[in-house]
């Protein structure tokens, strides 16, 4: 059984404020280091075995354990891992004596603004580059330092926060002991020494988080993972089947024309935010935006799964549906005092197919996505939109996997395909 375990609805013995969300824990305890690991062991297994270790936070932990076998008082460490990412100041893990386990935790860009940030030894390690050593209990260390106090309670007695890189000292890392007087001169000798072998993996594996999240932010999380695996060559990637989801804004050459190119802008992100979100919220992959459009994919194997992503597919326009009546309801503050612009309307189509998801384009320039005949009918059913007035549109490839609350609206034919297609659309007051 693997020793990670996602604990991040009950994070429970521990306490995280909002902007910090637990995202997996492990508890192996002293069992995570050999018996009688000596430091010169350290450094040998850093230079060597940890290297395979793929998995950031067992790696931590290790090596926290390995310190402690060998005799290093630790009672408390902290790594901080800056990244590049839309919504996340970077990830941090968190280990205790008391407890014994290691949280990984991901933080959000608005921890860096609040006050226990800018009060804490870590901004002044990240933004100068300083090395902090403080005694929590000595006269004034609470005043400077507000988590020193606590630290103090716990029966902290030397405490030590440090860059652990000099590419903008993005990585950090803290230590403290409950054993009086403190570190001692050779040991934190000996730290350094370990923590420039330390340091270098965790850039590497700074890295390797920093190319997934762009990834997944440029090209969402399944087709990151697949590039990341090694799908790179053109015209690699798999044939698979999917409910295709495909959202347009109404009226958007109009819009254009009335608003200013600023105000465009905040109205797709919060269109977007809507429509990406109520994708991801039900499983669904968002692949692409392309003006003020959506392609999204809800991939499935077998004719279970299909109706589980049929399902999923239409509550997640649903949901979209109603977030764009709740913007027009209630306009996000950046777009309240703009005027000309609602009521805010879409329009949505689900359809299923087998579909290339891979990647196409020229030899220096690829993309990640889906092509197929399945993709362009859904596209073709969308814009059946205009005269059915309907702002959800289902075919019946998706409609013979949904019990209920439909109404058929007939057979249609849409431009590119030679057979008419049945449409259906959720009942009106259905849900």
């Amino acid at each position: 059984m693997s020793p990670i375990t996602n604990t991040a609805l009950d994070p429970a013995p521990r306490k995280y404020p909002p902007a910090v969300t637990l995202v997996k824990r492990s508890a192996r305890g002293v069992a995570a280091a050999p018996a009688g690991t000596t430091l010169a062991d350290i450094e040998h297994w850093l230079l060597h075995e940890a290297a395979v270790e793929s998995e950031l936070l067992l790696f931590v932990e290790s090596f926290i354990w390995r310190l402690v076998v060998a005799g290093i008082p630790l009672d408390r460490l902290t790594l901080h891992m800056g990244t590049l990412h839309p919504q996340l100041i970077g990830f941090a893990w968190n280990w205790k004596s008391d407890d014994e386990f290691v949280d990984e935790v991901k933080v959000a860009e608005a921890a860096a603004l609040s006050e226990s940030f800018l009060r804490n030894p870590l901004y002044r390690v990240r933004e100068h580059g300083e090395i902090i050593r403080r005694d929590p209990r000595a006269p004034g260390a609470a005043e400077e330092f507000p988590i020193l106090g606590e630290l103090a309670a716990d029966g902290i007695v030397d405490y030590l926060a440090l860059p652990l890189s000099g590419a903008g000292h993005r990585n950090m890392m803290t230590i403290a002991t409950k054993r009086a007087p403190g570190f001692s001169e050779a040991e934190l000798e000996h730290l350094e020494t370990l923590l420039r072998l330390f340091a270098l993996h965790i850039s590497r594996y700074s890295a390797l988080r920093i190319s997934g999240n762009a990834l997944d932010a440029y090209l969402g999380a399944g087709a990151a993972s697949k590039v990341l695996a090694g799908s790179m060559k053109r015209g690699s990637g798999d044939a698979i089947h999917a409910v295709i989801w495909v959202a347009d804004l109404r009226g958007f050459t109009q819009l254009s024309d009335r608003l200013q190119p600023a105000d465009i802008i905040v109205l797709l992100n919060a269109y977007f935010e809507v429509m990406a979100g109520a994708v991801l919220a039900h499983g669904g992959e968002v692949l692409k935006f392309i003006g003020d459009g959506l392609l999204a994919v809800f991939p499935f194997e077998t004719g279970e799964t299909a109706t589980q992503a049929a399902r999923a597919a239409l509550e997640a326009a649903r949901q979209a549906m109603r977030g764009l009546d709740n913007i027009n309801a209630a306009p996000p503050p950046q777009l309240a005092g703009t005027d000309g612009w609602r009521p805010l309307r879409a329009g949505i189509a689900l359809h299923e197919g087998e579909v290339f998801f891979g990647n196409i384009g020229a030899p220096e320039r690829l993309d990640f996505t889906v092509i197929g005949a399945a993709v362009n009918e859904a596209s073709r059913v969308e814009a059946l939109q205009k005269t059915l007035k309907r702002d959800i549109l289902i075919t019946e490839a998706v409609a013979r996997h949904l019990e209920g609350g439909l109404d058929r609206l007939g057979e249609h034919q849409v431009r590119g395909v030679s057979a008419p297609i049945s449409i259906y659309s959720p009942s009106v007051g259905a849900e």
